[in-house]
C-alpha cells in the first residue's frame, strides 16, 4: 500500500514567511524530495499554490453549506509502495514542513473503503 504525506499549511503563512523565508523553505523541501528519491522513496512530489476554486455538481462553488477550511493543502509526497506506514511516519516527522505545518500521513485507498 502506498502513502502521501500531505502538507497543510495554515492561510497566511505562506505571505507571513515572506519571499526569502519561502525561498528557503522550498529549498528544504527540494533536498528532503531529493533524497527520497535517491532512496527509491519517492514516486512524485509537488506543491500547490494558495488559490483554489472548488466545483460541485459541475459548477464552481463559491459560496454553501460547507465549512471555509482553515488549512491549505501546500504539497503532496507521493511514496513509493515498498515505503511502510512505520516508515512514512518517520519520514512525516523528518520533513522539513514539519516545522512550520502539519505533514499528514494518508494511506493510498480506493474511495470505498
Amino acid at each position: 500500500m502506498s502513502h502521501a504525506l500531505v502538507i497543510l499549511e495554515s492561510h497566511g503563512d505562506r505571505e507571513a514567511r515572506g519571499r526569502a523565508g519561502g525561498e528557503a523553505a522550498y529549498a528544504a523541501m527540494l533536498d528532503f524530495a531529493e533524497g527520497l528519491k535517491a532512496q527509491g522513496e519517492l514516486v512524485l512530489t509537488t506543491s500547490l499554490g494558495t488559490h483554489q476554486t472548488r466545483v460541485r455538481s459541475g459548477q464552481p462553488v463559491l459560496d454553501g453549506p460547507f465549512a471555509e477550511c482553515k488549512e491549505l493543502v501546500g504539497g503532496i509526497f507521493l511514496l513509493a509502495p515498498q515505503v511502510t506506514r512505520e516508515r512514512a511516519l518517520q519520514l512525516a516527522a523528518e520533513c522539513p514542513a514539519a516545522a512550520w505545518a502539519t505533514v499528514e500521513v494518508r494511506a493510498m485507498a480506493p474511495c470505498f473503503t
